[in-house]
């Protein structure tokens, strides 16, 4: 088996990965708050965990994959008051707080297979976990490091870091962090300003509440990953993973709660994928840059040049490693539409390469490196560049400069069928697909398009309209050109 190395937020060091019951391995992964449609800020973490998932088993590792859905208790501002987010949509909207929750999480899965991402082991959802989580409510009152107050029950952080150190994951010092926290005027529930709920009393109007021994309310948004992680994968589990906009305060508040909860941290390994950017700021609707992958896929948003498929937006992603800052801009996804197109190419060349007595490829020694790529902390870009310097290699033996022999063409085309399609998780767009079926598919779309543009040519606009309304339904998106038309999934 492969020896990885981790780079370890809690350490903030690289770690060999060790798990405690290999070949065994628990991997929780928090994942979206379903309150609107799948953006691309929630592609990245679901990206890099999906290679992480992919390549630990690839390698001979049994992974249980666990990733959540928060579709209960997230308040506004991430802060313990306020609206609960599904709530206040559900309110907008005029629906169920159920049917919110049903639609977006139904978004958030059809653009998750669009690009290709594995749905994990268990995907459990906080509202269905209540009981869960007022048990671990009640053990962290029994350790005394959680209160009651006034219905609500809060985790009190100054006690706990008398005996623990609080901050150990983001390394901030609780002094700094109470001078610079603003105490209310002696109304609010909380004993000190950095004490976070664990269960809140609701208010009347609240629309989703249960009843508890301490209040008819909901638990707190930190606890549901405590729980649900202890449920499923133990007390103390291999990894731990999510954005780095969730390191404080919800994973801080993650190891407290189960420190308190069980004498230690639940994790052995905390990883966390930086944030996207677009043209340099922060994503966020107020700056008009909030781009949905609905948008990007269809490319009608106005920052969009173009539609921009799923599996490009994958390879961008995948070519920077997953803990620095990826930059987004119409130029940045073009050039990494133009290096996927010519990566999945690649293996049609190899496979049509004639064979000789001699190799002037070594095909052993690339593998070494593309393994070697992956094991230091998922070096997805370094693996990409391996990939792209041997195709000039390939290319020579194609043009006649090189030559390989029958055994090395199978285990190069293996090989790169393995990093591109296994791990990288890439695939081949369907119109550029030489399977059977997809050429079927292919025919039939492009059939109905041409009835469609001689819908128009006749002025039967109803008709052409009709054509592509229901293309755009089941994933298709059509370019109208001069020359005709064009077409993409």
């Amino acid at each position: 088996m492969q020896q990885v190395t981790i780079y370890n937020t809690a350490t903030r060091k690289k770690e060999e990965f060790t798990p405690i019951n290999a070949p065994h391995v628990g991997m929780y992964v928090c994942g979206p708050t379903v309150y609107g449609e799948a953006h691309l800020g929630h592609a990245r973490p679901a990206i890099t965990f999906d290679i992480l998932f992919r390549y630990l088993q690839h390698i001979g590792y049994k992974v249980r994959y666990v990733r959540n859905i928060t579709d209960v208790g997230h308040l506004e501002n991430d802060a313990d008051s306020g609206e609960d987010k599904i709530a206040k949509k559900a309110r907008l909207e005029e629906l169920e707080p159920m049917e919110v929750v049903q639609h977006y999480t139904i978004n958030y899965h059809y653009c998750m297979r669009h690009l290709n991402v594995l749905p994990p082991s268990i995907e459990p959802r906080a509202s269905a976990h209540i009981i869960e989580q007022q048990d671990y409510v009640q053990r962290i009152l029994n350790s005394g490091f959680a209160y009651e107050s006034q219905g609500s029950v809060y985790f009190d952080v100054e006690k706990y870091n008398k005996k623990h150190p609080y901050g150990i994951l983001s390394g901030r010092n609780i002094d700094d962090m109470q001078s610079n926290t603003r105490n209310l005027d002696g109304q609010d529930e909380k004993h000190g300003s950095l004490d976070f709920a664990l269960w809140k009393k609701a208010k009347p109007e609240h629309i989703m509440q249960w009843k508890s021994p301490w209040s008819k309310g909901f638990p707190g948004w930190h606890l549901e990953c405590s729980a649900m992680g202890e449920k499923y994968l133990g007390k103390e589990f291999d990894i731990h993973g999510g954005g780095m906009d969730l390191l404080f305060p919800h994973h801080e508040c993650e190891i407290a709660q189960s420190t308190a909860a069980n004498g230690k941290s639940a994790v052995r390994y905390w990883i966390h994928n930086n944030m996207i950017t677009i043209n340099g700021q922060k994503m966020g609707k107020s700056l008009g840059n909030f781009i949905t992958l609905a948008e990007l896929f269809a490319g009608t948003h106005p920052l969009l040049e173009q539609a921009y498929s799923p599996m490009t937006i994958r390879f961008f992603i995948l070519q920077a490693h997953y803990r620095s800052t990826l930059d987004f801009s119409n130029e940045a996804l073009q050039a990494a539409q133009k290096g996927m197109e010519k990566l999945l190419q690649s293996i049609d060349v190899i496979e049509k390469l004639p064979t000789a007595a001699t190799s002037t490829i070594n095909v052993a020694e690339l593998e070494q490196k593309c393994y070697a790529a992956l094991n230091d902390d998922l070096n997805t870009p370094i693996l990409i560049s391996h990939l792209f310097v041997a195709l000039r290699e390939i290319q020579s033996i194609a043009n006649g400069s090189g030559s390989i022999t029958a055994e090395d063409k199978e285990k190069l085309t293996e090989l790169y069928k393995t990093f591109i399609f296994d791990i990288l998780g890439l695939q081949p767009a369907l119109n550029q697909s030489s399977d059977a079926h997809a050429e079927i598919l292919k025919g039939t779309i492009d059939m109905l398009l041409e009835m469609r543009l001689q819908a128009k040519q006749q002025k039967d606009f109803a008709k052409s309209d009709e054509i592509r309304n229901k293309l755009t339904a089941l994933g298709v998106t059509v370019k109208d050109t001069k020359d005709g038309f064009e077409w993409s999934l």
